[in-house]
């Protein structure tokens, strides 16, 4: 009887890893996408008559509304299932990208972004929904794995979205098909094998040694309608590990899409109140820290290239595309080094952290092109590691339950860094064109010194007195 219920939730394992595979593909689709689009949006509101001023204020626009939406749309998506918010997010994203496509004014430009701004979270909802369904052990390499993959959409689709850009309205063809691979992300989400990775509560309760261990490595998550489980109080080290003392007791949530909306703004405050009322606000402060750094490190890097080296832009394109390219195939990085440190991602993201800072550094310092090409080449490695340590960390101690809440409060965190970035930027040029990576490396100090100060707090494997969601 034993070995048919493992047999059966091995069965709905490999229906997860169907999920992940085409969540992979989402995430490659949504960046592909987004970045054909992405390099042409200023040329195109210049175009409609625009004046610099104008333009400025209209490109913040969706910053802006990244920066107040990512938490509540993510806190949406714990409430009503990952199914129906992604779901949601990648139509109406669809429906601005589309409606981009048929801007001729600047008045329709900004109506097209206005969608995109509120609802294109379908990126945060993709790792939430990857969180839920795999162990705490397999996280990083599942994470590392899909921002590989959404990596090398980004960085492919400015090929495709300049070669349409050639042709008479360019820009327009390349909204409308940008249009196109969001509707048909939504058709791939709806068609997900979702009640393949249903279980039943029955069983979740295995009577012996067998059964408990197949239930501890593949019972502990699971989907209903693309809505995790729910229990009292976050998960800890103690209650994922194999092994370790006391037994899951996890309880349904059933939730619809249909319930009443002021109870679904109901949860997504409560929610949102947890994370902000929690003790996650040294995790956050790096965070923000080192989304500051790593932007300083970039925000001048052609300009600086072309005054300290000469370099013409040209040469500085192939240098940040050799940058990018490691940055995407880091990922495949994140689970062998992980593995490496056991799972102790405190100190994982501390070495990454020092290491990013060093490299900084040595950037801002380097008295020749070649020691700019090194620092670039470990400089894309630490920041894609340290950016997964940083997320797996904010779930760890936050609990799976609210890991939409968790994953947009970090996205709105690191959109705060995007505008306070340039205008340090900006200040800091005043002096040198090594002035904001030396801030950078500043600021990544800081990081660095707080996480010395606070990780011992944290206890084994990062996880403290979280939130109680």
């Amino acid at each position: 009887m034993n070995n048919q219920k493992c047999s059966t939730l091995f069965l709905k394992l490999r229906g997860r890893r169907r999920i992940i595979r085409c969540i992979y593909v989402v995430g490659f689709m949504d960046l592909f996408g987004v970045s054909m689009i992405l390099p042409l949006l200023s040329h195109h509101v210049k175009a409609l008559g625009a004046s610099p001023t104008v333009a400025g204020i209209v490109g913040s626009t969706y910053g802006i509304l990244q920066l107040f939406s990512s938490t509540v749309v993510g806190s949406w998506s714990d409430v009503v299932g990952r199914r129906y918010s992604l779901l949601t997010s990648l139509l109406l994203s669809a429906l601005g990208y589309g409606l981009l496509g048929m801007s001729t004014s600047i008045a329709l430009f900004v109506l097209a972004r206005m969608p995109v701004g509120l609802f294109k979270h379908s990126l945060s909802i993709c790792r939430a929904l990857l969180s839920d369904l795999v162990s705490e052990s397999e996280r990083p390499l599942v994470m590392g794995h899909f921002n590989a993959a959404s990596s090398v959409g980004f960085i492919l689709g400015p090929v495709v979205g300049g070669y349409l850009t050639e042709h008479e309205g360019g820009f327009y063809t390349s909204s409308f098909t940008c249009a196109a691979i969001f509707l048909i992300n939504a058709g791939l989400v709806w068609m997900l094998p979702w009640s393949e990775t249903l279980a039943e509560r029955s069983e979740t309760n295995c009577s012996n040694n067998t059964s408990e261990s197949c239930h501890n490595n593949y019972c502990s998550k699971s989907v209903h309608n693309g809505s995790h489980v729910n229990s009292h109080r976050p998960v800890s080290t103690a209650e994922t590990e194999p092994g370790s003392p006391g037994k899951h007791h996890l309880r349904w949530r059933e939730v619809s899409l249909l319930q009443p909306a002021w109870k679904q703004l109901s949860s997504v405050g409560s929610k949102i109140h947890m994370v902000a009322s929690s003790d996650m606000w040294d995790l956050f402060l790096v965070r923000l820290l080192m989304a500051i750094a790593i932007m300083l490190y970039y925000s001048n890097f052609s300009l600086a290239m072309e005054e300290r080296f000469s370099l013409k832009p040209k040469t500085t394109g192939y240098l940040i595309s050799y940058s990018s390219t490691l940055g995407a195939l880091a990922g495949f990085l994140v689970g062998p080094v992980t593995q490496l440190y056991r799972n102790d991602m405190p100190a994982l993201l501390l070495h990454s952290t020092v290491l990013t800072c060093l490299l900084i550094f040595l950037y801002a310092a380097a008295p020749s092109v070649w020691q700019v090409l090194l620092t670039s080449t470990f400089f894309a490695i630490s920041t894609t590691i340290g950016r997964t340590c940083i997320t797996d960390l904010e779930l760890q101690r936050g609990g799976v339950q609210a890991s939409g809440t968790l994953i947009g409060a970090g996205q709105s965190v690191t959109a705060v860094g995007r505008v306070l970035a340039p205008l340090l930027s900006g200040l800091a040029q005043e002096f040198s064109p090594c002035g904001p990576p030396s801030l950078g490396v500043v600021l990544a100090m800081a990081a660095v010194g707080l996480l010395l100060i606070r990780i011992p707090k944290w206890g084994r494997r990062g996880v403290t007195k979280a939130a109680k969601f």
